[in-house]
């Protein structure tokens, strides 16, 4: 498959009119020369929209199954793709080989599931409340309800996932799945690898002969293009991945339009780990190259990379430290994803470690590249990260805090005073257990997922994951952007009274031509077998 760097537009392969982009390689920050890309007009992203516009009626009317099948043709297009494709994303990303075939793997399984889901037919919630015409004093009408898709879904890839958080994500997968024309902004930092995806599912599309406007890959620099798609009335919702302040911008963007739409935005998180006394007697070695392991994994461009770590102090907590740092200093520089986010990190490392009552631990080895990130560790009290809130901003890449608490009940304090975050860890043994109570009761008011003796890097795709939490971690509490529940965001319910069966959704015509599931006067009523 060749890259052309040109739009991709419905059906059409269209040359934009704006300012022309290459690629850039982040190992030695030399552009790209082939091919050019070039940004899209106003016109361009008009086009876009107003075809999604007018795919979403047709769109929506597909059978679960035609939709099924679309979501498994494009995961097979990606697996087709072959060394193309993780070739030109190792280039543009300079992430492993294996990393990124791995990711691969990943982005076709998100596909499947939610080609799963749709064959199931739960994501719709069909359900029924039978009339009562003999109730008194007044009768109750037959009433039928069923989720709809909310119309043509913005979504913006994200810089340290170039495959499964972008244009083939998570958040066009279960967009798709729900019914609803998505129109991607490619992310400056992996442009090829966005086209040659881009164009298996607009191959896919083509295929099985769905509404031409049900895909469109816009390219831009800045935030002009994605300022623009989120304001186009033709849009009805956002998925985005990135940074606080991008997902900000967005936010109010799509607020200040005059039908204000949700944006389902992931953006900040430090992820705590608490590391309870019965667990650090225990296993304070172990656990601090499991811990050193996941913060310096991908170079730490991970949204739930572990940033803080607190325990009590003593001899174990020093056992903790010494061993991390050891371990850390044996820990070789990692190339970053663009010149831009190791710019960041350097300036996140400059002004944790320039911050009074903050001592550096230990460092990984030296950097040799230019946009390489040498792993930080540092520690501080409690007393003084109370003091500063500005140590808790988060620091994208391989740097972590740890912190010295005099007793459990800072601990508790910390965790009820932070921010809410994608994920919060408690290493304990059973002599923990009362402890870990009262932690647990704080952080599942504010993360989405909490676990127990591991490290939060590595998010499973599947039914019972939540990748969420309270602000600013994401923009809504309610909902995931990873697991089979993240289609919920791009649906709605609606309530059919008296309807004759022949205009009801499939859903709830009363012979059930879906042979889906459904609730029927609180009871669950299984399919056909």
């Amino acid at each position: 498959m060749q890259l052309t760097g040109e739009q991709l537009i419905g059906y059409q392969v269209i040359r934009g009119k704006g300012r022309e982009l290459l690629a850039i390689n982040p190992c030695d920050q030399q552009a790209i020369r082939t091919p050019v890309f070039t940004c899209a007009t106003t016109a361009l992203v008009d086009q876009a929209c107003e075809l999604a516009e007018q795919a979403f009626d047709p769109l929506r009317a597909t059978d679960p199954e035609t939709r099924a099948q679309f979501l498994e043709a494009i995961a097979d297009g990606i697996i087709e793709l072959g060394s193309i494709l993780i070739e030109r994303a190792h280039l543009e990303t300079g992430l492993p080989v294996a990393r990124l075939e791995g990711e691969r793997g990943r982005t076709a399984g998100q596909l499947r599931l939610f080609a799963t889901v749709l064959r199931q037919g739960r994501w719709q919630t069909a359900t029924f409340d039978s009339p009562l015409p003999e109730r008194k004093p007044l009768p109750r009408p037959d009433l039928r309800m069923c989720r709809i898709p909310l119309g043509p879904v913005a979504v913006f890839g994200a810089s340290n996932f170039p495959l499964a958080f972008s244009v083939a994500g998570g958040d066009t997968a279960s967009a798709l799945a729900a019914g609803c024309p998505v129109v991607v902004k490619a992310h400056r930092a992996h442009l090829g690898t966005s086209e040659l995806v881009g164009r298996v599912i607009q191959e896919a599309s083509r295929r099985l002969e769905l509404p031409e406007g049900t895909f469109s890959l816009l390219v831009g620099d800045g935030s002009d293009v994605g300022q623009q798609l989120v304001s186009h009335p033709a849009i009805k919702a956002v998925g985005f991945t990135g940074s606080r302040a991008g997902g900000l911008a967005l936010m109010s963007a799509a607020a200040a339009r005059p039908e204000p739409i949700p944006v389902y935005a992931e953006m900040s998180s430090i992820n705590p780990v608490f590391l309870l006394p019965g667990a650090l007697a225990k296993r304070a070695d172990s656990m601090a190259t499991a811990f050193v392991d996941a913060l310096v994994m991908g170079a730490g461009q991970f949204c739930t990379n572990p940033g803080v770590v607190l325990a009590v102090e003593g001899p174990d907590m020093d056992a903790f430290l010494a061993r991390a740092g050891a371990y850390l200093s044996e820990k070789a520089a990692q190339t970053m994803l663009t010149p831009g986010i190791h710019s960041a990190y350097e300036q996140g490392v400059n002004r944790v470690s320039g911050e009074a009552g903050v001592e550096a631990v230990a460092s990984g080895q030296a950097h040799s590249g230019m946009t390489q990130a040498q792993g930080h560790l540092y520690q501080t009290t409690f007393t003084k990260i109370s003091a500063n809130a500005g140590l808790l901003e988060e620091v994208f890449g391989p740097t972590a805090i740890v912190i010295r608490c005099q007793n459990v009940e800072e601990m508790l304090a910390f965790a009820q005073s932070i921010e809410g975050q994608l994920t919060a860890t408690l290493h304990l043994e059973d002599e923990d257990l009362t402890i870990a109570q009262g932690l647990v009761k704080v952080m599942e008011k504010k993360a989405g997922r909490i676990l127990i003796n591991g490290f939060p890097t590595g998010v499973e795709v599947c039914d019972a994951m939540v990748h969420g939490g309270t602000f600013p971690a994401t923009s809504d509490s309610r909902t995931t952007s990873v697991g089979s529940t993240a289609i919920e965001r791009f649906l709605r319910p609606v309530c059919y009274q008296n309807f004759p069966d022949v205009l009801l959704p499939e859903a709830l015509k009363q012979q059930n031509p879906l042979n889906v599931w459904r609730q029927v006067d609180g009871k669950p009523a299984a399919p056909r077998s």
